[in-house]
C-alpha cells in the first residue's frame, strides 16, 4: 500500500488535476455545439490569449487585480470573436462557419506570434496555489487538488443555470429547436452571445490552473489542451455538459497514468527496461476519439440525433 501512494497516486493526481483543467475548455466547445451545431475551433487559442494576459497583465498590477481582469478581457474576447466572425455568417453553409473558426484560430496564434516573438513567456507564480504539499507521502501543488473541486463547483453552477434560470430555459430551447424558439421570441443572438461569454470565461479560469502547472506559455499553447478537450467533449458525448467533464477526467487520468507507465512498472516489475511509453500519452487520446466514434458515436452520455419530418 505504501508503495502504490509512493509510486502511483502522483499520476493519478496528476490526471485528476489536468481532467478538471480539459473539462473547463470542453465544457466551451459543448456548448456552442449544442446550440449553433458549430465546433468552434477558436477556443483552444482564447484559453492561449488568457494564458498570455495574465503574463502581461502580472507584470504591470497586483495578481488581485490582473486575476478578475484576464477574466474580463478574455470573456471580452470570446464576445467579440462571436460577433465578428460567426454572427454575419448565421445563415451561411455550417461549412463557411467552420472556415471562419480555424481562420480565427490561426489569426490569434500569429497574433501572440507577433507580439510574443515567439518566445516562451513564464506564466507568473500565483500565491498559495502554486505552493507544493505533501498527499499521502507525494508531493504535489495545491492547484492540483484545488483543481477538481473548483470544477465540479463551477460545473454545478452551470447546470444550475441552465436548469433553473430564464437565461438557461432559453439556451435549452435554443438548442433543441433553433428555428421555433426564434419564433417563439427568443432572442437568439443574446442567447448565442451568452454562450461564448460563458464558455470563455471558463477557458480563463482554466487557463489560470493549467499555466500554474505548466508555466510556459507560446502561441501554441493551447492547440493540444484544445483538442484534447475537444476529443473529452466528444468522448463524453458533444452536447452534454456532465459527458464532457467525465470525458475529460477520463482522458486527463489515462493520459497521466501513460506517461509515467515506465516508473510505475519498474517499481513493481524488477529489470524492468524502459520503452519510453510516454511517447504514447497523446497518441493515446486520438486512438480513444477513433474508438469513440467507431462504436459510439453520439458519445457516452450523447442523444441520438433524429431527423424531423
Amino acid at each position: 500500500m505504501a508503495k502504490f501512494f509512493s509510486v502511483l497516486l502522483p499520476y493519478i493526481l496528476s490526471g485528476i488535476s489536468v481532467g478538471g483543467q480539459y473539462a473547463l475548455i470542453a465544457i466551451g466547445y459543448t456548448m456552442v455545439y449544442g446550440i449553433l451545431r458549430l465546433i468552434n475551433f477558436a477556443h483552444g487559442d482564447v484559453f492561449m490569449v488568457a494564458g498570455l494576459f495574465m503574463v502581461y497583465m502580472a507584470g504591470s498590477m497586483p495578481l488581485y487585480i490582473a486575476a478578475p481582469l484576464v477574466i474580463v478581457l478574455t470573456v471580452a474576447l470570446g464576445f467579440c470573436i462571436e460577433k465578428v466572425a460567426y454572427k454575419p455568417l448565421r445563415t451561411a453553409p455550417r461549412m463557411s462557419v467552420m472556415i471562419s473558426a480555424i481562420g480565427v484560430s490561426y489569426l490569434l496564434q500569429n497574433l501572440a506570434l507577433y507580439i510574443t516573438g515567439g518566445l516562451n513567456k513564464t506564466y507568473p507564480d500565483i500565491p498559495w496555489i502554486s505552493d507544493n504539499v505533501q498527499v499521502f507521502g507525494a508531493t504535489t501543488k495545491w492547484v492540483t487538488i484545488i483543481t477538481p473541486f473548483l470544477t465540479i463547483a463551477l460545473v454545478i453552477a452551470l447546470v444550475l443555470l441552465i436548469n433553473h434560470t430564464k437565461v438557461g430555459m432559453a439556451m435549452r430551447a435554443v438548442a433543441k429547436d433553433f428555428e421555433t424558439s426564434q419564433l417563439m421570441g427568443i432572442k437568439i443572438n443574446n442567447v448565442i452571445s451568452m454562450t461564448f461569454v460563458i464558455g470563455s470565461a471558463l477557458a480563463a479560469v482554466g487557463s489560470m490552473l493549467y499555466f500554474s502547472n505548466y508555466p510556459g506559455v507560446v502561441p501554441t499553447s493551447g492547440a493540444m489542451p484544445g483538442l484534447k478537450a475537444f476529443v473529452a467533449a466528444v468522448f463524453g458525448g458533444i452536447g452534454s455538459i456532465p459527458g464532457a467533464v467525465i470525458g475529460a477526467f477520463v482522458i486527463g487520468i489515462c493520459e497521466s497514468l501513460i506517461k509515467g507507465l515506465d516508473t510505475i512498472i519498474s517499481a513493481f516489475v524488477p529489470g524492468y527496461a524502459a520503452l519510453e511509453l510516454a511517447t504514447f500519452s497523446d497518441a493515446f487520446t486520438f486512438a480513444l476519439l477513433i474508438i469513440i466514434l467507431v462504436f459510439k458515436p453520439t458519445g457516452l452520455f450523447g442523444e441520438k440525433a433524429t431527423d424531423k419530418v
